[in-house]
């Protein structure tokens, strides 16, 4: 586990340097920070700063180059005392242009904030739409144009927005800073207008250059667009600071906190406890005393379904009530054995009515994945396995309280939907390196492909030895596995993170801080389903 989290690391860094030292040089010559340099300035000395969408894109677009971080930079931060989301393009990534994952993760981000009521701070430099894959970013529901229509609700909704424009913000992308609350531009570097000098000749024949055409002192001087104008990304993003330290208190959802406690238990022991293949049982109970404060954890109907652990606990002084899946093997009240990672319909039942008591006393859910999905076969159906799943998707999918879901290994078929996966609005959702997320496992899939694959062939009239079918085995088990893999879930934001399991605890903390800000306006309601 250590060396998955090691080269989670070590791809990151990579990452990190979005379109290449080279790209990173020549924007310092035009006096220019990269885009990891602007958040740095910008936020709070010593404070936390939680990456998301780091991976978004990754080993994508190879036939552009890739899109290292989806070419856009953004998470969590502090900026005078205030939590807000910040999102920066990466001029390094073919000019900030926007791929299909760009758009994606920018979405992504919008929503966040959305839900938890944050401020947002936009770091704009970017060439707009990305010309070859115009068909896959520009018109459809959750395309490019969506940030507008974001735009306008969050402003509705009263969250702040205020955009720094530190370079080129072209065509439909110069509606984002103007429908902002406040729009700041560097001289020289920033420009917004909806065509550029060479479209502009093209269209009416007008000689012009970019500044005179929508530089900052275009814009601050005779449209009135921009607010504010400065001669340094330094001094711009000063005031932005100075914007968000007069920012007001608005109404807290009022989650229950007391001071934090470190765990009793050694958070890194937790490398030795889960494999990376993971193959090996473990007991839950052990991992989550290793997160909560003080390790304390109060089971709630201990003795009853126990492949689903579920109990009330605090991380960094938040008050959580926790849904995690058993993996040892574990006995239940008929006496058979029972595999853990298997959700049994007592499981189900009891998560499902611990799920209504948070929702009932106002606390945050953590799910805490490794599932292999319901558990199959003639006793289960008899005993309405369908009827108890659907119970718990019902109460998971109408829970009011925020959600935040870590996936710390398998996450297989409607178990993926039962423990709150990405279908079902965790405001957070990360994964650790070891994660895999399918609708079956691995070697449950690739032998019912290759059977379906070998009866294709044979129907044909084509004989398969056994050697060719080892081989054919091999190529959709290789194929499959890769397509399961944290990386590859990452890369399509089918997870905000990738993390290192040590940073569970402070991932929750922030999401649940972020959360706080977002009061509850809707009541829980389970609407109709069988008992």
């Amino acid at each position: 586990m250590r060396l998955a989290v090691s080269q989670v690391k070590q791809r990151h860094a990579v990452i990190s340097l979005g379109g290449g030292k080279k790209s990173i040089e020549k924007l310092k010559e035009k006096g220019k920070m990269s885009p990891r340099e602007r958040i740095e300035y910008l936020i709070d000395k010593y404070s936390v700063f939680i990456e998301l969408g780091a991976f978004a894109g990754y080993e994508m677009y190879p036939e552009y180059g890739g899109c290292p971080a989806g070419g856009t930079v953004a998470g969590i931060g502090y900026v005078c005392g205030r939590q807000c989301m910040i999102v920066a393009n990466d001029n390094t990534v073919k000019a900030g242009a926007w791929f299909p994952i760009t758009g994606k993760k920018n979405l992504r981000m919008q929503e966040i904030a959305m839900e938890n009521h944050l401020p947002v701070i936009y770091i704009v430099d970017s060439a707009g739409v990305f010309l070859p894959m115009q068909d896959e970013i520009f018109p459809d529901k959750e395309h490019f144009g969506r940030i507008f229509r974001n735009n306008a609700q969050m402003s509705a909704m009263g969250i702040t927005q205020i955009a720094a424009v530190m370079g080129s913000c072209v065509a439909g992308g110069a509606y984002l800073p103007i429908m902002s609350d406040e729009t700041l531009m560097v001289e020289g570097n920033g420009s917004i207008f909806l065509a550029g000098p060479y479209l502009v000749k093209a269209a009416i024949g007008e000689d012009i250059d970019i500044q005179t055409l929508g530089g900052a002192k275009t814009h601050t001087e005779i449209s009135g667009i921009a607010d504010y104008k400065f001669d340094t990304e330094q001094e711009c993003l000063q005031q932005v600071r100075r914007i968000m330290d007069k920012i007001g208190e608005q109404p807290r959802a009022g989650f229950d906190r007391i001071k934090a406690v470190a765990p009793q238990k050694d958070p890194k022991e937790i490398y030795g406890l889960v494999t990376v293949d993971n193959s090996k049982t473990y007991d839950i109970v052990e991992i989550i005393e290793r997160i909560v404060d003080n390790s304390e954890f109060d089971q709630f109907k201990e003795d009853y379904g126990k492949t689903i652990v579920c109990g009330y606990a605090r991380i960094e002084g938040w008050a959580v009530g926790i849904v995690a899946n058993q993996r040892k093997i574990v006995k239940s009240g008929k006496g058979e054995m029972q595999m853990g990672g298997v959700i049994y319909n007592d499981s189900a039942d009891k998560a499902a009515r611990f799920i209504m008591n948070c929702n009932q006393k106002k606390i945050p859910l953590v799910f805490l994945q490794d599932v292999t999905g319901f558990m199959v076969g003639s006793r289960s159906e008899h005993s309405g396995i369908i009827k108890d799943g659907a119970k718990l998707v019902n109460a998971v999918a109408n829970s009011v309280v925020p959600k935040i879901t870590i996936v710390i290994g398998n996450s297989y078929g409607a178990g993926n939907y039962a423990m709150c996966g990405k279908a079902y609005d965790p405001r957070f959702i990360y994964a650790w390196p070891n994660a895999r997320i399918a609708v079956m496992g691995g070697d449950q899939a690739a032998k019912t492909l290759l059977q379906i694959q070998v009866a294709s062939l044979k129907a044909k009239g084509q004989e398969i030895d056994p050697e060719k079918e080892k081989a054919m085995l091999k190529e959709i088990t290789d194929r499959y596995t890769a397509q399961t893999t944290a990386y590859y879930a990452a890369a399509r934001l089918w997870v905000d993170e990738i993390i290192d399991p040590v940073e569970t605890r402070r991932v929750i903390s922030e999401g649940i801080n972020a959360a706080n800000h977002a009061p509850i306006v809707k009541e829980f309601k389970t609407g109709v389903f069988q008992v």
